[in-house]
């Protein structure tokens, strides 16, 4: 027994030395391009979809090269501080927004979310009470967004509904496999789950010292990106070759991992034709309900201050001829191209506080003006 325990002794010796090592190895060559961006994704039953969320009632950190980050959710897995009730108090102004890691805010401290933004200027300009609702999840598609917004997002009677569109959105709609375009282009439903990797992240951040490992290791954090990434563009191969097998039009592209940059410049005419038909679906879900319905354009960055579209003219013209509103980043930001910085310059490049700041604004100021869905 005694010499059990010396070499589990030694075991545990050698392997925090090795962790030791890897850590400080990590550090010293990858750490200014390594992220310590713990997902903290879980699972929620919306209707008859399982798709993932935020943990509730957490707070962590993240961190990069450009700085640290804290992260607060509600009881609902929001990135808000504070829960809401599906019934909301007479003169309050109430906004759902729906998006991916850009809406949801990463690389932006939470009170500079353009939600944050947006809460802020309404109770400044509108009077009353405002409450912003930041349902923004990580890697989300806009077929995620729809099922959030049909299946729970309307139950807080927002009196707008805010879609964040990035460009990741065209691939990730493939990869989530939600939904699908008939042979006559009509939008038809293909499954009714969408969880990838949260089984395990259930797991594992069930466990304190992986909690603190995720938050706090560059050598854990460099290891577990690598895994991730290598199962996240797995999974996109998949859902690139299913396509091409049953979508007319669709082709074999392999669109990458769930990032904050594009992995494709072009997108096929059905990729574009899906995410429309997602939105317009949205759009009227919306109109039926009285609801004034908004598309954002998130900017990608083009390099340290220059940006560019997530929306392709083909696009553009289907939101226009359906009359859904819509805030393209040249309208947004205009001549402001080449002078500041619209994205995070390093890590995972998300947009800037000043461009939450800028959506904020532009969203506060249309809804002050013009008329409403109803």
């Amino acid at each position: 027994m005694k010499r059990f325990f010396a070499n589990a002794a030694l075991t545990f010796f050698a392997l925090a030395l090795a962790l030791g090592a890897g850590e400080f190895a990590v550090r010293l060559l990858y750490k200014d391009s390594t992220v310590l961006f713990p997902r903290y994704h879980t699972d929620y039953q919306y209707g008859r979809y399982l798709i993932r969320g935020i943990r509730p009632n957490s707070e962590f950190w993240m961190t990069s090269v450009d700085g640290s980050w804290r992260f607060t959710t509600n009881s609902r897995g929001f990135r808000n501080t504070q829960d809401f009730s599906y019934e909301k108090t007479p003169n309050t102004s109430r906004v759902l927004s729906l998006g991916d890691s850009h809406t949801q805010g990463y690389e932006v401290r939470q009170d500079f979310t353009y939600s944050a933004v947006l809460e802020r200027y309404l109770a400044t300009h509108k009077g009353g009470k405002a409450e912003v609702i930041n349902t923004g999840v990580s890697g989300f598609s806009t077929a995620e967004a729809l099922v959030l917004l049909e299946n729970e997002g309307f139950k807080y009677r927002p009196d707008a509904v805010v879609l964040g569109f990035f460009a990741n959105d065209f691939e990730d709609n493939l990869k989530a496999g939600l939904f699908g375009l008939d042979d006559q282009n009509r939008l038809v439903e293909r499954s009714f789950e969408h969880i990838p990797g949260v089984r395990l992240q259930n797991l594992i951040y069930g466990l304190p010292p992986v909690r603190w490992l995720g938050e706090n290791s560059y050598f854990y954090s460099l290891l577990f990106n690598r895994v991730w990434d290598f199962f996240k563009a797995r999974l996109a191969s998949l859902a690139a070759r299913e396509t091409a097998k049953s979508e007319p039009g669709a082709t074999a592209t392999s669109p990458g991992p769930e990032y904050a940059v594009p992995t494709q410049s072009t997108f096929t005419p059905y990729q574009i034709a899906l995410a429309a038909a997602l939105i317009e679906r949205m759009h009227k879900f919306c109109v039926d309900k009285g609801i004034r319905f908004f598309v954002v354009d998130i900017p990608m960055g083009a390099g340290r201050y220059r940006y560019k579209t997530s929306m392709p003219p083909e696009l553009v013209a289907r939101l226009v001829a359906a009359r859904i509103e819509h805030i393209e980043s040249r309208q947004l930001l205009g001549d402001l191209d080449g002078t500041v910085e619209t994205n995070v310059p390093h890590g995972h490049n998300h947009i800037s506080e000043f461009t939450h700041t800028m959506i904020g604004i532009e969203v506060g100021k249309r809804l002050m003006t013009g008329a409403s869905a109803r």
